[in-house]
């Protein structure tokens, strides 16, 4: 993970990060007094395209950006609740995930051309929206329920639907029009940091497949445990050890 503090070291990734926040923060806003799922928790969020977009445009520095610009987004919006940490790092996630499992499932192209969706990229992107979505509607649900202020059993499933659905029908079009561009002019992340994209491994599959399980076992064991009409301290439990599993997986995708 040392690929997160080097965005503080290098002023194209701080403007990225701050690109990617604004941006997020900017379409968010107006749909928390419009569009309301859970009120005060949740909406309907077509921002949620941003940082998966931006995931594969800028690598790390989305993450920084997604989760300031959903902190911003709370402050501004009047949604800023004791679950907001929690909010800070499901968004976190729900950025860096994309970025370091693009191509854990071999569905891309290994050319990284100028689309990201050659071959069956467009599969790929599917797979990491999904796994991104559970991550983060997992670290949101277990924090909403741990703080009583929303159950488990209804956040999660509802940020996994609406964080997979504005991502999957808005994300491609975004990417389709931006990569290219940002690609000629330099500013993909591993162009920015001269190295390599990042690439498949032992590891970053063990890391996908670890959040895979954790995610699925969390959602499975938490809407378990809940229809039993138990009480949240032990919904809590019972989801702590599976994010666990998908927080050891991110450490080593």
């Amino acid at each position: 993970m040392r690929d997160l503090l080097a965005v503080w070291q290098n002023t194209r990734l701080v403007v990225q990060v701050a690109v990617t926040a604004a941006l997020y923060a900017a379409v968010l806003i107006p749909f928390k007094a419009i569009a309301i799922i859970i009120p005060g928790v949740t909406e309907v969020r077509p921002a949620n395209a941003i940082p998966i977009a931006c995931a594969l445009l800028f690598g790390p520095a989305a993450a920084w950006g997604a989760a300031f610009g959903n902190l911003i987004g709370d402050f501004l919006g009047g949604t800023l609740t004791i679950g907001s940490p929690f909010g800070f790092v499901g968004n976190f996630l729900y950025a860096y995930v994309p970025y370091r499992a693009w191509g854990v499932h071999r569905m891309a192209s290994r050319q990284m051309g100028t689309s990201l969706f050659a071959g069956r990229g467009i599969v790929e992107y599917f797979l990491v929206t999904g796994l991104a979505s559970i991550v983060c509607a997992v670290v949101v649900g277990w924090g909403a329920e741990l703080v009583a202020l929303a159950p488990f059993k209804v956040l999660a499933p509802t940020i996994t639907i609406n964080n997979f659905l504005m991502a999957a029908v808005l994300g491609p079009p975004l990417l389709v029009a931006l990569y290219p561009r940002v690609r000629k002019w330099g500013l993909l992340y591993w162009q920015v940091l001269d190295r390599q994209p990042v690439r498949r491994s032992f590891l970053t599959t063990a890391g996908a497949l670890l959040c895979w399980v954790g995610c699925i076992a969390a959602l499975v064991m938490g809407m378990s445990v809940a229809a039993e009409a138990a009480t949240a301290m032990e919904i809590v439990r019972a989801v702590a050890l599976p994010l666990g599993i998908v927080l050891l997986g991110v450490l080593l995708v």
